[in-house]
């Protein structure tokens, strides 16, 4: 390796130390099988630094990027315009090279950035308290699970149907581990949630209750009743948000007895960016603080009397609660809460209903332009800026069609339940700010013509 600067001297020293005669002792437990005896077939050798650009830029090339075509996936991450200022303040050196502000000193910045991003995400989400934000949404739904067993000393939650499947699969490889007990369901092409089907499930043994608002398909229940029924059993109701910029619109999920909230909230200065990196909120009632994994940020005034940032509750192993920690997490997606916090400000509480008024307007003109097409029925009459579509064909292939034209037409549910026939013809559509009438009218255009 010309890169590490040791020595073989070095390297034969470290080897004493620790009592090895070879670098190849290290390897002893690997099986010999698995030992590679040559280069990794079909992998290419080094090549210089040029050829390696104009190679990637090639496969860059083929990538349909999400504005230059008409664009309607959702799902759990979504196009909306984010304000150029908004990267221009995340880039300033000082947010983009600080790291865990452990010496308050000299970390006050971040500190307060980290502060008003609670501050911003405990009103967003109708909580008490917020944490300085997490991995991404399904991390932090799981989290909101082993949090509520600590709180309810029981380990059984139940899943709405309605919650997504890639952070299902999160928690169901987790509670691998843990041994929770996961009581889950399919969702049905029906216009309204399972909120009935949930509350029947609620039993003497149930940690928490948990559903998405909205919902996968685009569904809003009123959360109001299934906190009622959640706290006749004395277990707590975990509401997942995966489209934060909803709030602007429809009430909090805090506000109607939510006792944890957690979410995605990519939507709000973070781009699409493939995938990630994105940031986890994570919020709830005061009297379930001490359970909250992650850090919180708090305020206080020095020896002087001035007003200052410290890390007022920091339950995971990195600092020093090691097993008596509430969580492993090992990092806060710091700079995206930065630019989430950032394009809240620009926004502001007007902006922000404005904007998620201009987002239900734009789907609900959407909703009834692509219902008019022959073969397509609305399933979701009420939303707010997804609802989903049941075809007279299967979903999946006429997306994989619909993409070859150059156009994102939307998540086939049998991509994300692959199996499940009866959701097979389902295509959630999701419609922003960032969609005009002239990419509702092409995709229109184009299902009739794939459907006919």
């Amino acid at each position: 390796m010309r890169y590490l600067p040791l020595t073989q001297p070095d390297r034969e020293a470290m080897l004493g130390v620790i009592g090895a005669k070879s670098i190849d002792d290290l390897f002893v437990d690997v099986p010999e099988s698995a030992v590679l005896d040559g280069p990794i077939p079909g992998l290419p050798m080094h090549a210089s630094e040029l050829a390696v650009e104009r190679h990637m830029t090639k496969l860059a090339a083929k990538n349909l990027a999400a504005g230059a075509a008409p664009f309607f996936l959702g799902a759990g991450a979504y196009r909306h315009h984010v304000p150029a200022s908004v990267d221009h303040i995340i880039q300033r050196g000082e947010f983009l090279t600080a790291y865990t502000p452990y010496q308050p000193e000299i970390a006050q910045g971040t500190l307060q950035m980290m502060f008003e991003f609670q501050s911003q995400i405990a009103r967003l989400l109708g909580c008490d308290v917020a944490n300085a934000s997490m991995y991404d949404g399904s991390t932090a739904c799981w989290e909101a699970i082993t949090m509520a067993r600590r709180v309810t000393k029981r380990g059984k939650a139940i899943l709405s149907g309605g919650l997504h499947p890639h952070y299902v699969s999160v928690a169901e490889t987790m509670a691998k581990f843990t041994g929770d007990q996961l009581v889950t369901a399919l969702p049905t092409l029906s216009p309204t949630p399972d909120t009935d089907d949930l509350i029947a499930r609620i039993d003497d043994d149930t940690s928490c209750v948990v559903v998405q608002y909205p919902d996968i398909l685009g569904r809003i229940a009123d959360l109001s009743k299934l906190a009622e029924a959640a706290h006749a059993k004395k277990a707590l109701l975990v509401a997942v948000v995966t489209e934060p910029v909803a709030l602007g619109a429809i009430k909090a999920p805090g506000e109607m007895g939510a006792d944890i909230v957690v979410g995605e909230g990519q939507s709000l200065g973070v781009g699409l960016q493939f995938g990630g990196p994105y940031v986890g909120l994570f919020a709830c009632s005061e009297k379930l603080v001490r359970q909250m994994p992650g850090r919180l940020c708090g305020e206080t005034v020095d020896a002087e009397g001035k007003r200052g940032y410290v890390l007022t509750l920091s339950t995971r192993e990195q600092h020093i609660r090691r097993e008596k920690a509430t969580s492993n997490i090992c990092t806060s997606s710091v700079l995206c809460a930065l630019a989430m916090s950032v394009h809240m400000t620009l926004l502001g509480e007007k902006g922000l209903r404005q904007l998620a008024a201009i987002n239900h307007a734009t789907a609900s003109a959407a909703a009834d332009r692509l219902a008019q097409v022959p073969g397509v029925e609305l399933v979701t009459p009420t939303f707010f800026n997804e609802f989903t579509l049941k075809l007279s064909k299967e979903a999946r292939p006429v997306v994989r069609t619909l993409a070859d034209q150059g156009i994102l037409a939307g998540v086939s549910l049998g991509r994300l339940y692959p199996g499940a026939d009866d959701l097979a013809n389902g295509l959630i559509v999701a419609v922003t700010e960032t969609t005009t009438s002239e990419d509702v009218e092409t995709l229109a255009s184009a299902l009739q013509e794939v459907l006919a």
